[in-house]
């Protein structure tokens, strides 16, 4: 029965996933409706604490939006990357890695993506390769952002083993950056040069390549849009620092009133307050910007599919525990396997770490094993359908970023691959200097 349940649920997710967008969540939640009437097994636990803090923390970026201070964040990254056009396969992940370290969401790279097949294009590079590793870079950095939702929820699994929240940021951040320059280094190889490229060549013939110009427009960010990049940023800081000083490692505050989860959640509703008052933005307005949009998507998203992997997870726990305990220890390696394929099919590195997570470390899988394979929830590159990857193959009017024939021959999963495979190594030897 546990086999034909499991093909329910792997229904409902393909389901979803041809909705696209949204419709994976609606799918989820659909999903649940099935197991709970038709096969009579009991709803698992919602994923509201993932939910709550992705709230918060959209609603803090979508009120810094709102006062421009996301467009005064591109136009910094604009200018790095046009004063160096011929190192942007390497500069381009910088921006979109450092961008989502910083906002916790992929959906910052949206911004930057047109300007990195710009820049590319003028300085003769194939923009395939900046595009690919930068949209890779922006969805690995969020195993790596002291506020992304991923990483609060992990933190807080870890920390029942022994591991806090400043040991799990020490190790993801330098593999996850090492990780995306090695991806950088392999993508610089692949493909023809844009020169050689006989699909461009005749995309170039017909005219349907934009001839870019050396002019720039000039935009002037207002006192406004830095004053609510200084607003999150002192926010960032202050909730790494309220982290730190109650971890246990430090044991500044032994016994604290405000758990590191609900902290990031009123810091940052904190944050939109302050950036709503200070910088003079009609609240009401902030529901209308891309990024909040974005945002609930992406908690609809998380609450159905999450909720109906928990659903059959808690169903099936004692098989599980007989079946792939006994592999895991033998070969503890696979749990990066299995988080790979699950982000695949479920999307979201939030979903998958709270669907996944949980279950291997109660298997007996080390607090080690699990860091290490903590950024294969980041394999949302592998089915081209997600909406970073789809928006890189529209910005290049080159046609060099492309989906191929066989759907997983596309511009990304090369980068992807090594990417990943390059970050699990690496937090494995940080892990083993940290831990």
């Amino acid at each position: 029965m546990w086999a034909i349940e499991l093909a329910v649920v792997l229904l409902f997710i393909w389901f979803g996933a041809r909705m696209g967008s949204i419709g994976i969540g609606f799918a989820g939640g659909f999903g649940v409706l099935v197991l709970a009437l038709v096969f009579q097994i009991p709803p698992g636990d919602m994923p509201i604490d993932v939910i709550m803090i992705i709230m918060a923390v959209i609603a803090a970026i979508a009120a810094m939006q709102e006062a421009g201070g996301l467009d005064y964040l591109v136009s910094i990254a604009e200018r790095v990357l046009r004063a160096n056009p011929k190192y942007i396969t390497f500069l381009a992940p910088i921006v979109t890695y450092t961008m989502t370290l910083f906002a916790g969401t992929g959906h910052t790279a949206f911004s930057t993506l047109p300007v990195i097949a710009e820049v590319a294009k003028r300085a003769g590079v194939r923009p395939s390769r900046p595009l690919a590793i930068a949209t890779v870079a922006s969805q690995i950095a969020v195993t790596a952002s002291p506020i992304s939702a991923a990483v609060v929820f992990f933190a807080a699994e870890l920390g029942k083993h022994g591991v806090d929240y400043i040991h799990l940021l020490l190790i993801c951040i330098p593999s996850t950056f090492l990780a995306v320059m090695v991806g950088a280094f392999v993508t610089n190889f692949l493909g023809k040069e844009l020169a050689d490229d006989p699909i461009y060549q005749e995309r170039l013939r017909k005219g349907q390549v934009s001839q870019v110009t050396e002019e720039e427009a000039a935009r002037e960010s207002s006192h406004a849009a830095k004053r609510s990049v200084l607003i999150f940023a002192i926010t960032i800081f202050c909730v790494v620092a309220y982290a730190i000083g109650i971890s246990p490692t430090v044991g500044l505050v032994a016994q604290p009133v405000l758990p590191v989860n609900n902290a990031i959640i009123a810091f940052m509703l904190t944050a939109a307050s302050f950036i709503t008052f200070f910088c003079k933005i009609e609240a009401k307005n902030i529901l209308n910007v891309s990024t909040f949009k974005s945002g609930m998507s992406a908690c609809v998203c998380v609450l159905g599919v999450a909720w109906l992997g928990t659903t059959f997870v808690a169903a099936h726990m004692e098989e599980i525990h007989m079946t792939a305990g006994n592999l895991l220890r033998s070969y503890p390696w696979l749990l990066s396997v299995v988080l790979f394929v699950a982000s695949t099919l479920l999307y979201s590195q939030a979903a998958t770490t709270r669907a996944l997570m949980p279950v291997a470390l109660t298997l007996g899988v080390s607090p080690l094993t699990a860091i290490a394979s903590f950024a294969a929830v980041s394999a949302l590159f592998v089915l081209p359908t997600y909406p970073t990857l789809i928006a890189a193959v529209e910005f290049d009017d080159t046609g060099t970023t492309r989906i191929g024939k066989y759907v997983f021959n596309h511009s990304f999963i090369i980068p992807g691959l090594v990417t990943i495979a390059s970050a699990v190594v690496f937090a494995s030897l940080f892990g083993r200097l940290f831990l």
